[in-house]
C-alpha cells in the first residue's frame, strides 16, 4: 500500500491538503505542517509499508482517532 493511500484511508477526516511533489534523484520526503516526518535522503532507504502511517499517527497523537473508528 502506498504512503498516500495509508494516510488518506486512515486520516482523511483531518488531512486538509495532500500534495505530491516530484524531486530529483529519488527524493521522497513526507512533510506535515512544515515538519519532516520521513526523508529518504536522510535514511538512505525506501519507506517501509505502514511506516508513513505510524509516523503520522505518532505526530498527531493518540487523541486523533483513525477514520471510521
Amino acid at each position: 500500500m502506498s504512503a498516500t493511500t495509508e494516510l488518506l484511508s486512515n486520516y482523511q477526516h483531518v488531512i486538509e491538503d495532500l500534495t505530491l511533489v516530484t524531486g530529483g534523484k529519488g527524493v521522497f520526503d513526507i512533510v506535515v505542517d512544515g515538519t519532516t516526518i520521513y526523508s529518504k535522503h536522510e535514511t538512505g532507504r525506501h519507506i517501509a509499508d505502514g511506516e508513513a502511517l505510524q509516523l503520522f499517527t505518532d505526530l498527531v497523537g493518540p487523541d486523533v482517532p483513525r477514520y471510521g473508528t
